[in-house]
């Protein structure tokens, strides 16, 4: 299959080569994003008069046709293509024409991709903070419903002071408020359009950044090119603020283990949440909590691939931005 970026080379890559420079397996988890960058595309394309409105118009409904097919399970992604923005273009190309191959005017790969990370990292943390705050609802009720429940307090596992069950819920309260401010503070700076910078120096199509970057919800756009393709600090920023997340829950797993053992009695948890032995019938495990406190919390810690917001930036990062060498 010819390669987008053929130029002074045929494009005749080794298989090996191929798939050592492949990175659909990871940014397919972007398909929406990535379709919905290039709508907006699109239409900016056609309003400023660099492709005709009537093909800016054929671009969008074949996006979306795409999108459609790729949600409701019509279309499968082609593992043989190099990235999603090559998928969607070779789909599109296949079901519009010669007019499908517009849509990667006054575009490069390198800023297409900066904008599709972007973007679904911004939805992902949206997700992760609306899950934090439900849980931050609940550790709440609890605070209030047990606000005048007596029971000890530990420093080294030795009984230290007096406090309520409430109380020690409101200290997590209080990490998660921090945790959820730190995702929101992240995004505030993510929140920056990097499209029109292309593959380092921008284009010398007259386009508009600005209503191409409020079209996708975006507070504004990068003001130096080169930074706008190769800043990856909002992936390390996230990576961070999720760990100290992953710690807290860590923390708050072991308590609930702790607590909900024979020696301890202060909870129970749910059956809902717990299993059972094939050979103990007596037991109630607390495998969620047990796997939240290591596994999952382990897993981030150690090498960042995880699920989840945190497990996609840390892939995603290792997309290839495409055709010239540049390593996201």
């Amino acid at each position: 299959m010819a390669k987008m970026w053929a130029g002074r080379t045929a494009g005749n890559t080794d298989k090996i080569a191929d798939d050592f420079n492949s990175s659909i397996r990871f940014d397919c988890a972007m398909a929406k994003q990535d379709i919905t960058g290039s709508m907006a595309h699109a239409a900016m394309l056609g309003a400023r008069g660099i492709i005709g409105e009537d093909e800016a118009a054929q671009i969008i409904d074949g996006l979306q046709g795409i999108l459609d097919d790729l949600e409701r399970g019509a279309l499968d992604f082609d593992l043989s293509c190099e990235d999603i923005h090559m998928f969607v273009e070779q789909v599109l190309t296949e079901r519009l024409g010669d007019v499908g191959k517009k849509l990667h005017t006054a575009r490069s790969r390198n800023d297409q991709v900066a904008l599709d990370l972007r973007m679904y990292l911004r939805d992902e943390i949206a997700e992760t903070g609306a899950l934090v705050k439900a849980l931050l609802n609940a550790l709440c009720a609890q605070a209030e419903a047990h606000a005048g429940a007596i029971m000890p307090g530990y420093t080294h596992m030795q009984r230290a002071q007096p406090v309520t069950f409430g109380h020690h819920m409101m200290a997590y309260a209080m990490m998660l408020l921090r945790d959820l401010d730190r995702l929101s503070d992240c995004a505030r700076r993510m929140n920056v359009s990097p499209i029109g910078c292309c593959a380092l120096a921008g284009t010398t199509y007259d386009t508009d950044r600005f209503a191409e970057a409020k079209a996708l919800g975006f507070d504004d756009v990068a003001m130096n090119s080169l930074d706008g393709v190769s800043d990856r600090d909002f992936c390390a920023e996230l990576l961070s603020a999720l760990s100290i997340l992953m710690m807290h829950l860590s923390r708050f797993s072991e308590e609930l283990i702790l607590w909900s053992s024979w020696e301890f009695r202060f909870v129970e948890l749910s059956d809902s949440y717990t299993t059972g032995s094939s050979i103990m019938p007596q037991k109630k495990n607390p495998d969620i909590a047990e796997l939240v406190r290591q596994d999952r919390a382990g897993l981030r810690r150690s090498d960042g691939h995880a699920d989840g917001a945190e497990g996609s930036a840390a892939g995603l990062q290792q997309g290839h931005a495409g055709g010239q060498g540049e390593h996201l």
